[in-house]
């Protein structure tokens, strides 16, 4: 059920992003591209484009890679594509906003709680250790963003965000010692939560 309420949600807002979009229609629209100065320096790119539709709504795109087959020792390859209306509480791309975001991503990475050496028990009673484990597959995710964005100077601007919601993963878990497979599924597991997903610090340049 939270489920089907924060599709809906999403959705009703969206809607809500064409309908103004289309009364706005004849107004002249930013657009801005940006990168994530917070992963940036560890080799992670997060670009992305920002339009405005109306006065105070704006439709995003970003993509995210990480490219690391081996970071810190672990696995942390992650490709993800995003998209995101947003409403600005005072006028497009200045001050607070919210939005409505919809990821899919792929990866082959280890889950940051198994970044240790500690023993675990498989479902067969093998005994593993948890930095050798790391999972292969997809994810869909559905969420809410807030944010700030501060005006720099007339064409640039700096973007603080965040984005929480539901992920449902379907993916395969490896142990990178022998190969093979950790877990008991015969396909896909499957796995479903709530969690921050998405955030940083988007470095934005206003192209008109």
């Amino acid at each position: 059920m939270k489920y089907k309420l924060l599709a809906a949600g999403i959705l009703a807002f969206l809607s809500a992003s064409t309908v103004s979009a289309q009364e706005q229609g004849g107004q002249e629209k930013s657009l801005y591209i940006k990168g994530n100065a917070l992963f940036a320096p560890i080799g992670i790119l997060n670009l992305g484009v920002e339009k405005q539709i109306a006065p105070r709504y704006t439709l995003q795109g970003d993509v995210f890679i990480s490219p690391w087959k081996s970071f810190a020792g672990h696995k942390l390859q992650f490709y993800s594509v995003s998209a995101e209306g947003r409403y600005y509480f005072d006028e497009a791309f200045k001050h607070w906003y919210v939005g409505a975001n919809v990821s899919v991503a792929a990866y082959n990475a280890s889950k940051w709680t198994y970044w240790n050496d500690d023993p675990t028990e498989n479902w067969n009673g093998e005994i593993l250790i948890n930095s050798n484990l790391y999972q292969k597959g997809f994810s869909l995710m559905l969420g809410v963003t807030a944010g700030y964005q501060f005006q720099l100077s007339e064409r640039w601007n700096l973007d603080i965000y965040g984005t929480i919601g539901t992920s449902q993963g379907f993916y395969k878990g490896y142990d990178k010692s022998t190969g093979r497979r950790y877990d008991s599924a015969e396909k896909f597991n499957k796995s479903g939560e709530i969690m921050p997903y998405r955030g940083g610090v988007m470095i934005s340049y206003k192209l008109k």
